[in-house]
C-alpha cells in the first residue's frame, strides 16, 4: 500500500473522531456560571482528548514522511484512533465517574493502547524499511516513545485511585509530544 493511502485513511478517521467527540458536549440547562461547574470535567476531558488526537495525527504525519511504503504489519498502528474514540466516548458518557473501579481504569486505557499501537507501527515501519532507514535513524532508541508507553500504563491503575492524578499524568505526556517529533524532521533535513 502507498503511504498516501494510509495518510488519507488516518486523516479521515481522525476527522470523524474529532467530529463525534464534539457531539458529546452538551449545552447547560441554565445560563448561569454555576451551571458550568459540573461541565468542567467534561470540557477538560474533551480538550485533552482533542489535543491527543491532534498529537497523534501530527506525529503520524511526521512518521509517514520518513518512509517510502507501508506493508501489512504497518497497518496495525492504524487501529489506535478507534481505540481513542471508544475510550473518549465512554469517558464523556460518565464511565470515568462510575463507582466501579475497573470501569474507571478501562476508560483511561485508550491513550495507553494508542501509544502502544503507535510504537508497534513505528517498529513495523522500521522492520519494513531496515535498521539503516531514515525512520530508524531518526527514532534511534526511541526513549520518548518508551517513556510515553510506561507513563500511560502507570496512569491506568492510578485512575482507580484518582482520575485527576491520571489526568495529570496524561497532560504531562501530551506536553512531551505537543511539538511534533523533531528527530524525524532533523533526519530528513540533515540538520
Amino acid at each position: 500500500m502507498t503511504k498516501g493511502r494510509m495518510e488519507a485513511f488516518s486523516d479521515g478517521v481522525l476527522a470523524i473522531i474529532i467530529t463525534i467527540m464534539v457531539l458529546e458536549l452538551k449545552v447547560p440547562h441554565d445560563a448561569t456560571p454555576n451551571a458550568l461547574i459540573p461541565l468542567i470535567p467534561v470540557v477538560l476531558s474533551y480538550v485533552l482528548s482533542f489535543v491527543f488526537v491532534g498529537i497523534y495525527w501530527n506525529n503520524h504525519h511526521h512518521l509517514l514522511q520518513a518512509i517510502r511504503h507501508v506493508d501489512g504489519g504497518g497497518s496495525v498502528g492504524e487501529l489506535a484512533p478507534a481505540v481513542l474514540a471508544v475510550a473518549d466516548s465512554l469517558r464523556h458518557r460518565g464511565w470515568a465517574k462510575t463507582s466501579l473501579p475497573p470501569a474507571r481504569g478501562f476508560v483511561w486505557c485508550g491513550p495507553s493502547v494508542a501509544s502502544i499501537a503507535y510504537y508497534i507501527l513505528a517498529r513495523a515501519l522500521i522492520a519494513a524499511h531496515g535498521t539503516d532507514s531514515v525512520l530508524a535513524t531518526a527514532l534511534g532508541r526511541d526513549v520518548k516513545g518508551k517513556v510515553s508507553v510506561v507513563a500511560y500504563a502507570a496512569a491506568i491503575p492510578l485512575a482507580l485511585a484518582s482520575s485527576w492524578l491520571a489526568f495529570g499524568l496524561f497532560v504531562l505526556v501530551a506536553i512531551m509530544w505537543l511539538v511534533p517529533d523533531r528527530r524525524i524532521e532533523k533526519t530528513l533535513t540533515g540538520t
